[in-house]
């Protein structure tokens, strides 16, 4: 368990490392293209692979009745409750990088429309707006699951 964490560390520090580079060397839009996209899907198979396995080694943990009542009588959350509230937290931390995504786009788009048309502002707040909304409803969401465990 712990070389699979040791792994997911260095990947997110070798992440970091290539955002720093990349931010005072950039590359072209060809030459990136052409190197980062093996690199990007190796990366997500890499990183649902390390999950898969962390799920998979940890779930005996989870399952296990003494280690659970164990953790109950010392007043500690017990492992399969970590997993649900890491489950809880899920529907936000997606849906705020969804909202993210969708904002970046419309942001630039509304200041555009603004910069040539400023009565166009209040319409274009209602775009963000729309757009944010994606996150709002992860955190509705988490909140509701919340009040079930």
């Amino acid at each position: 368990m712990n070389t699979i964490l040791v792994m997911l560390v260095a990947g997110l520090l070798g992440l970091i490392a290539t955002g720093i580079y990349l931010e005072f060397r950039p590359l072209e839009a060809q030459r990136a293209r052409r190197l980062f996209k093996p690199t990007l899907v190796t990366n997500v198979a890499l990183f649902f692979g390390a999950q898969l396995v962390i799920a998979v080694l940890g779930i005996n943990e989870a399952l296990a009745e003494p280690a659970v009542e164990q953790a109950m009588a010392d007043g500690g959350i017990s492992i399969g409750m970590g997993l649900a509230f890491i489950g809880i937290a899920l529907p936000t931390a997606l849906s705020t990088v969804g909202a993210g995504i969708a904002v970046g786009p419309i942001g630039s788009a509304s200041l555009a429309a603004v910069s040539e048309k400023p009565e166009m502002f209040g319409r274009t707040l209602v775009y963000l707006g729309l757009a944010e909304g994606i996150a709002i409803y992860g955190l509705v969401l988490s909140i509701l699951l919340l009040n079930r465990v």
